[in-house]
This record gives C-alpha cells, structure tokens and sequence, in this order.
C-alpha cells in the first residue's frame, strides 16, 4: 500500500510536476542550494501527492501547479502557484531568495503570470516520459 496510508510529513516538502523538464531542473538546483537537506520533494503524481489529497481537498489535481507543504506545530500549511514559489524561494539561499521580494505584488498578478508559464513549460522545456528516478546519492530527499 506504500505511502497511501497516512504519512508523516518532513517540516517542508515541494510537490512537482515529475514529468517537466523545468521543474526537474528547478528541484535539482533547490537540492543544490539545501545542502542540508531541510527540503523534501515528491512528484503531483506520486502517493504522497495524492495522500495529501485526501486530507487537503483543496489540494488542486492538476500538474501545473507547485506546492509548498510547511508543517508547523503539527499543521499542514499549503502554499500553492506563486505564493509557494516565493515561500521557497524565502527559504533558500541567493540567488534564489532575491524572487522572494515578488510577494508584495497582488497575488491575481502573480498566479496570472504562473499559470501562463505552467503552460507554456513543455513547450518551452520539454517533457519527460516519465518521472525520473533521482540518483542514489539525493535519492532519500524525494518520497514516492
């Protein structure tokens, strides 16, 4: 049954888009920027994802859109689009951090510009057959 039970979750995780070219690219650059390893990823088409699906309705089911899970004194905060890029992007180091400060601009802004982006990706970047296996030595950073 794997993760399709209830899970615990790392104080942060990233859900992406497993099959973008782009997000692939991203995650691998937040992994090298985290040599810590405080961030955890896993795929919007994995289990995790759709666990967490199930107690976050919310939660959209669409590839396009990145998410933020911030655990917190035992919450589940979800960041999602633009405002979970910006929460990542707080929480990295420069570069990264300097998109941060985009946050003061009107979120029906912001997510207009994602959601364009999110889809012209494949286009732009490509995608993938499928998810990736990430190589052994990042491997425990990603769950299913």
């Amino acid at each position: 049954m794997g993760i399709a039970r209830e899970v615990e979750l790392p104080q942060r995780l990233v859900l992406y888009d497993g099959v973008c070219v782009f997000c692939n690219r991203a995650v691998r650059a937040l992994i090298d920027a985290d040599p810590g390893g405080s961030v955890r990823f896993a795929p919007l088409q994995g289990e995790t994802a759709e666990a967490l699906r199930r107690r976050h309705p919310e939660l959209p089911r669409d590839v396009d859109t990145i998410v933020l899970v911030e655990c917190v004194a035992g919450e589940e905060r979800l960041h999602l689009r633009s405002q979970a890029v910006f929460r990542i992007a707080a929480l990295s180091p420069e570069p990264f951090r300097r998109l941060a400060w985009l946050r003061v601009l009107p979120g029906w802004l912001t997510d207009l510009v994602y959601r364009l982006f999110a889809r012209l990706r494949y286009r732009l970047f490509g995608r993938l057959e499928d998810c990736p296996l990430p190589d052994p030595a990042i491997r425990a950073r990603f769950l299913p």
